[in-house]
């Protein structure tokens, strides 16, 4: 809000910066240049703290020194003067923590155990159980009592999580740094040419899955002002928060993971199981799919006019699906094909992707207010589409490099 916005520390600089590169912007198109622009910085800074751990901290100290500084960044936020300082603590603190607590789960398992891809799955439900809980504990306490309750709860378990994973480090493998450092390596040796495939094979990948995250993060921007604005949230009499919307997505995530990792392991048995690269183009489909749910949703629509929550829960089972064939899977498939001294900061290049859709993300919210809702769900429809149409093109070729990786190690 305008007048809100006044009291927020660096707000007048950031605005006209924005401005500058676009022109005037509305509440609603700032709003979401700015979202779309923290949200991609979060997924910037991971390849920076993959470079940290793999050659001076390791993924502990860096898993450490991340979730510190996340956890004063949430602090921070109970003040809304210091709310772009605090997404800064954030933003860093992220960098540090996402892709070294990613690499330490890949690093729980052998070369070549087909056990990976659903080990992450489970690990991705871990993740999601944060994001379940946010909304109903940080949403509710911010929307009834105050955001400065709400953030300050976010703190706490950001703390509380911090304290978990300190206590329980005796169950995790040895940094990658440690394992160098054992080796006495006095000097740095090249990447072979094989190793070089892989880096390009993930990559590649990674610049398609861009378009995945540009269209997947909509849930936090534009469809969360449907939520808002178009849907009707009165059960019984009761009317529930708006921000609920954003436990739909993780809690379908505890229910749907269970399924999929029998699914996949009844495959793997019968030696059917997918690739990687065929379940993130599938992903890439799946999401795209779950939008023409909502073109059907908004035919007919008038700016102010409320549909059923229904339309968004079917919407959110269709990309549910497609994000459990892609993230938990990019992650695997990184920590498997990268070359072993460089597995933290090849995870930051999977998180750059993540930058590059994130920043899409805000661009194409400006879209919302410009062109009928039911044309822009046909366009998210149209990207994640496309998307997994080139990942299974270019798929196979990738494929061809992971396999012949696999067949060294095994």
């Amino acid at each position: 809000q305008p007048d809100v916005g006044q009291r927020v520390l660096g707000f007048t600089a950031i605005r006209h910066v924005l401005e500058g590169f676009f022109g005037p912007l509305a509440v609603q198109p700032l709003s979401s240049q700015i979202y779309g622009l923290y949200t991609g910085f979060v997924y910037f800074t991971p390849f920076f703290g993959g470079l940290l751990a793999d050659r001076v901290l390791g993924q502990r100290k860096t898993v450490v020194v991340g979730g510190a500084l996340m956890a004063i960044g949430h602090f921070m936020m109970a003040s809304e003067r210091l709310f772009f300082p605090a997404l800064m603590f954030l933003i860093f603190g992220n960098g540090c923590f996402k892709p070294n607590i990613s690499t330490q789960v890949g690093l729980l398992y052998p070369p070549g155990d087909s056990r990976r891809d659903r080990a992450f799955s489970i690990f991705y439900v871990g993740i999601n159980l944060g994001a379940f809980l946010a909304p109903l504990v940080c949403g509710t306490l911010g929307q009834t009592v105050g955001w400065h309750y709400g953030f300050g709860a976010a703190g706490v378990g950001m703390v509380l999580g911090l304290i978990f994973y300190l206590a329980n480090q005796k169950y995790l493998a040895p940094d990658v740094l440690a394992q160098r450092k054992a080796q006495v390596m006095k000097k740095k040796e090249p990447l072979t040419r094989e190793e070089r495939l892989r880096v390009v094979a993930i990559c590649v990948a990674c610049a398609i899955v861009a378009a995945f995250w540009a269209v997947y993060e909509q849930q936090g921007n534009t469809l969360q002002l449907w939520a808002d604005k178009n849907t009707n949230w009165t059960f019984f009499g009761v009317t529930l928060p708006s921000t609920w919307y954003q436990a739909l997505n993780p809690f379908m995530i505890f229910f749907f993971t269970p399924l999929l990792t029998w699914l996949w392991a009844k495959q793997a048995a019968r030696a059917q199981e997918p690739s990687s690269l065929t379940k993130m183009a599938m992903g890439c489909v799946m999401l795209g799919l779950g939008f023409v749910v909502m073109i059907v949703a908004s035919v007919g629509m008038t700016p102010d006019m409320k549909r059923s929550v229904m339309w968004l829960v079917a919407s959110t089972t269709i990309y549910t699906f497609g994000e459990l064939y892609l993230s938990p899977i990019g992650l695997s498939f990184v920590t498997k094909v990268a070359p072993a001294r460089i597995v933290s900061m090849m995870m930051g290049v999977w998180f750059l992707a993540n930058f590059i859709g994130n920043y899409m993300t805000g661009y194409l919210g400006t879209f919302w207010e410009k062109i009928p809702h039911q044309q822009f769900f046909l366009l998210c429809t149209i990207i994640g589409v496309s998307a997994g149409v080139v990942l299974f093109i270019i798929g196979r070729p990738l494929d061809k490099i992971v396999s012949a990786h696999d067949r060294q190690v095994a």
